[in-house]
């Protein structure tokens, strides 16, 4: 893809039944039961995670191998790399950092030279997925088995920050992986038009009124330019 491709024609995802495409106001029960305790607050912050978890893996729904490794910017961020990457950081955090190891772990696992952010071609498409499930279960195995102020070493951190809780860490993986979430939801849209988590939250617009909306955003961008050339 290069700047002079096409802009690809939008249409929404559909709804999923999964938690990707529950609304943010059905992911706690927090101020609706009365009384807040500490295995409510970790159920928020898990099913928020869970949420953000099943947004990212959707985003290779209907994906051939070319266009879920396809780069789309300048960085080569792409599609399956994030999947690989969250899926490769939340075995970390949730399994060495508690001193519950994932088994047999991928060699790439703690490799600094960018391998997570793409697939090699001695892996595939299916490959990466079913990692990210065995990761994914691996980490709600932790969530369920610890107490929020359950204590953990993050061990590639700073020596003076490493003493941490997985409360902190669930916090932390949650604003990780809706990092990407986002960042896969740009890439799919650049790669095939298909926008949003099938929750409600994207606006409701045809195809054509989409294409109407981005001009509209250009010419105000054009126009906006213009009055730097008058300055």
């Amino acid at each position: 893809m290069t700047r002079t491709d096409p802009v690809p024609e939008v249409h929404p995802a559909p709804a999923a039944p999964t938690i990707a495409s529950s609304g943010g106001s059905m992911l706690s029960d927090e101020g609706v039961a009365t009384g807040v305790d500490a295995a409510a607050r970790k159920r928020t912050l898990h099913r928020s995670l869970q949420k953000q978890r099943a947004a990212l893996i959707a985003k290779l729904d209907g994906l051939a191998e070319r266009q879920a490794r396809w780069p789309v910017t300048p960085t080569g961020t792409n599609v399956l790399g994030l999947v690989k990457h969250v899926a490769g950081v939340q075995a970390r955090y949730f399994g060495e950092v508690f001193g519950r190891p994932l088994p047999d772990p991928p060699a790439w696992l703690e490799s600094e030279d960018g391998d997570d952010m793409y697939a090699s071609l001695d892996e595939t498409l299916d490959e990466i997925v079913a990692f990210h499930h065995r990761s994914a279960a691996h980490t709600d195995a932790t969530i369920e088995a610890l107490d929020l102020d359950s204590r953990g070493v993050v061990s590639w951190w700073p020596e003076d920050r490493r003493q941490v809780t997985l409360h902190r860490i669930l916090v932390h993986m949650g604003a990780e992986t809706a990092r990407h979430a986002g960042h896969a939801d740009i890439v799919r849209e650049m790669l095939d038009g298909l926008a949003g988590d099938g929750d409600g939250n994207l606006a409701e617009k045809s195809p054509a009124e989409w294409v109407a909306w981005r001009e509209h955003l250009v010419d105000l961008a054009e126009r906006s330019g213009l009055r730097d050339l008058d300055a």
